[in-house]
């Protein structure tokens, strides 16, 4: 049996700020830090997030642990004294679970099996990883490490919570990775029956059973003389399985192959480009130099050039300012979406490109550098660029003037 509910009061209830981070982004939120009688919110420890939920109709954002103490920052007060009900998000909390309690039995094969350490471990949102104090695997290992947990799983092994006093000469048969510098009170200890004792602070599932399946992803190379094992549990296996099949069915129809032959079918897509690819850059590399030839050729072309391509590159720009020559004349050039982000290349006599070639890159909202008569870099934003041009039409008209 699992809480999901629970009645209690509140200790105290005093003004906080808390730093959350949004897309790399630190933002400050007012709001309050709770401390409750009692309360079945797992603060953030042992490499597992915390609970969510409510607290008297309040939602939690966080809840940290102090000492002995869980701390529940929620968005508005309440009264110090008055009985709340906390309602668990247990969505959350059974997923953590899972992957936890998986952690533990992976953690525990692996040594058991290959003699493989944990040296630290992460509970993603996605995937979790276990860090082994291995530089590498060898070919089978995780194979046969995937067969012997789900084996487990079957054989419906009880998973018990056991409190230890610090002084106990059974703490020093467990498994640990060393107790926190502001524990307090008694060791808790995670006994998976008859194959891993861990000391542990998480949440866990009561039962092997409940963690449903595991699935090993594979490994990656880790830090010095680690590998990452990357794995899901329960119920995250069921929705990669879920994607993994929409995924499938979406390539099918695209590819118009069998799941087997995706792979086969992309290589020769890509491969195709890849030719595509160097036969555009061949065509635009001629069709620069014709553009710049035909500019040269016009018996009234004046000493202002300017042109936009979709397609291109700065080498694209390049070949066109050079055949053209910017010592008495200016180009710009630019290539991309018309209203879009691209790319832009200003040339022409270094007083007049070191003067403008700022000022049009703000125009395109872009950066830019420059030196020896070139300012080039990109936009963001194409939507100015007549603006741009007529600004350096009218810096060109210096040059006439000067020449008369």
């Amino acid at each position: 049996m699992y809480f999901l509910q629970f009645d209690t009061c509140v200790v105290s209830c005093v003004p906080a700020e808390l730093t959350l981070e949004n897309n790399g982004k630190k933002d400050k939120l007012k709001g309050f830090n709770l401390k409750l009688k009692d309360t079945i919110l797992f603060p953030e420890g042992g490499g597992q997030p915390d609970d969510h939920g409510t607290v008297g109709g309040v939602p939690v954002l966080r809840v940290l642990r102090q000492g002995p103490e869980a701390v529940h920052f929620i968005s508005s007060a309440l009264e110090e004294g008055q009985d709340v009900h906390i309602k668990l998000d247990w969505e959350r909390r059974f997923d953590h679970m899972q992957q936890h309690s998986g952690q533990h039995l992976i953690t525990a094969l692996a040594d058991t099996m290959f003699g493989y350490k944990t040296t630290s471990w992460d509970l993603g949102r996605q995937r979790s990883s276990i860090e082994l104090d291995t530089a590498a695997v060898k070919p089978g290992e995780m194979e046969a490490l995937e067969v012997a947990v789900n084996e487990k799983i079957r054989a419906h092994i009880p998973v018990t919570v056991n409190l230890l006093s610090i002084d106990d000469p059974a703490v020093e048969k467990v498994r640990s990775r060393g107790l926190p510098d502001d524990h307090a009170g008694p060791i808790r200890i995670i006994d998976i029956e008859g194959v891993d004792a861990n000391m542990c602070c998480g949440t866990h599932v009561s039962n092997l059973s409940h963690l449903q399946v595991i699935k090993i992803l594979g490994t990656e190379k880790g830090k010095k003389n680690k590998t990452n094992l990357i794995f899901i549990a329960g119920s995250r296996v069921l929705k990669y399985a879920e994607k993994s099949y929409s995924i499938e069915k979406s390539l099918t129809g695209l590819l118009k192959t069998g799941a087997d032959e995706h792979v086969d079918a992309v290589d020769k897509l890509q491969k195709t480009v890849k030719r595509l690819q160097k036969s555009n850059l061949i065509i635009l590399r001629e069709m620069a130099v014709l553009i710049a030839q035909n500019f040269k050729n016009k018996a009234d072309r004046g000493n202002f050039f300017s042109l936009h391509n979709k397609d291109g590159d700065n080498e694209f720009m390049n070949i066109i300012a050079n055949e053209i020559g910017f010592l008495d004349t200016v180009i710009f050039l630019t290539v991309g979406e018309e209203k879009g982000a691209g790319l832009f290349l200003l040339a022409g006599p270094e007083d007049i490109v070191t003067e403008v070639g700022p000022r049009v890159s703000e125009l395109l909202q872009g950066k830019g550098a420059g030196k020896a008569g070139r300012y080039q870099g990109k936009a963001n934003s194409l939507v100015k660029r007549a603006e741009a041009e007529a600004l350096l039409k009218e810096h060109s008209c210096k040059l006439t003037a000067g020449e008369e």
